[in-house]
């Protein structure tokens, strides 16, 4: 296992500096596999990870687990919160873990004489006990790990836009396979205007 120093020169290389939102995102990263009983960082499906905002608390979290979205180990359900539910996906057990709601104030009791508070912040994360740092608890999910995951071999086509789903994300809706933005509210709309790109070189 890493330690807390060589995860936060990972995620300074990677952000290109260390801030206070990556320390965080180190220091959940690893609470939450000691509290699955896994070792980090990951190489296998066996840790999930679910963050619920992105930035550099993401790059935190993913230098100390070794889960990324390539893997399909690491998601956003974005909630806009410094927070991160760990998921064993073979015993479906589940954390969620959070700043305790008054860490600020209790940040310069750990930098005694440092009169920026983000440079409090970003000592005091570093050094502070779990107990004094981080609210630890066991959570359900409210999809099956299997929904979770997903099956990554499974394609289907949506019934109203005809574009490609994968692992298993469509949704039964009126008996017809829709994807989830025709099926919900998507993030876009759409326009009729079509965006033709120029020939690129491959050479």
């Amino acid at each position: 296992m890493l330690s807390l120093n060589e995860i936060l020169e990972i995620s300074a290389a990677r952000h290109n500096h260390l801030c206070p939102r990556q320390v965080l995102g180190a220091r959940i990263g690893l609470a939450g596999a000691q509290a699955l009983g896994l070792e980090i960082p990951r190489s296998d499906k066996r840790l999930i990870v679910i963050l619920e905002t992105d930035g550099c608390f993401a790059d935190g979290v993913e230098a100390a687990t070794g889960c990324t979205v390539g893997h399909r180990t690491l998601r956003v359900e974005d909630y806009g919160k410094i927070a991160a539910t760990f998921v064993n996906s073979k015993t479906g057990q589940s954390v969620r873990i959070a700043p305790v709601l008054d860490v600020r104030k209790r940040v310069n009791a750990y930098a005694a004489g440092e009169k920026r508070h983000y440079f409090t912040q970003l000592a005091a994360y570093q050094v502070m006990l779990d107990v004094e740092l981080l609210s630890i608890q066991e959570v359900s999910l409210t999809s099956p790990v299997d929904a979770l995951v997903g099956r990554p071999g499974v394609r289907v086509n949506c019934e109203l836009c005809g574009e490609e789903i994968i692992n298993e994300r469509q949704v039964m809706q009126k008996g017809m396979i829709l994807c989830r933005a025709c099926a919900r509210s998507a993030y876009y709309q759409s326009s009729p205007i079509e965006i033709h790109l120029p020939a690129l070189s491959l050479v």
